[in-house]
């Protein structure tokens, strides 16, 4: 076994050792002591290093060779399996023929532009009310919709104005 190593938690070696980082590095040498593997006079030398430790980094290096050692660091929680997560929000079926609606304007000449807006703010108000998903697909829907409405109009005006002033 060689000489211990620095612990490499995540930025742990160079943080101030708290008063109960002490009292946990002195718990693992007492086990250590108990079980055999550090003579007295080793046990006594580490505890005192160990109450005179500044940063959590020495203390580590106290009990690196021990069972117990390096000192606990908080840890994240394991992740959660897909097994047992919640199923996420259905999404909104409205709201998903409203963007089908918007996107098939393009193909249609903007026949699909009105129905887009009809169920992009159905699908709306459904979503305000229930825990659904899909408010993106309904506002795009309703963006795409009311653009096809608004070319449509802005068409038609002009084909009247130009009819008008023509004749």
């Amino acid at each position: 076994m060689g000489a211990p190593q620095p612990w490499a938690g995540p930025g742990a070696p160079s943080m101030l050792a708290a008063h109960a980082d002490r009292e946990r590095a002195v718990d693992v040498l007492r086990a250590g002591y108990a079980e055999g593997r550090l003579g007295q006079a080793e046990f006594e030398k580490r505890v005192s290093r160990a109450y005179t430790a500044r940063t959590v980094g020495e203390l580590a290096l106290l009990v690196a060779d021990l069972p117990q050692g390096p000192v606990a660091y908080h840890q994240a929680a394991p992740p959660v399996p897909v097994t047992f997560l919640q199923a996420p929000p259905p999404t909104n079926g409205k709201a998903v023929a409203s963007l089908v609606c918007g996107l098939l304007t393009f193909v249609t000449a903007g026949v699909t532009g009105i129905p887009a807006v009809i169920l992009g703010h159905s699908a709306r108000s459904e979503l305000r009310r229930g825990g659904e998903r899909g408010e993106g697909f309904a506002v795009a829907g309703l963006v795409l919709g009311w653009l096809s409405v608004a070319g449509w109009t802005l068409i038609i005006t002009i084909a009247l104005v130009a009819g008008l002033s023509s004749g």
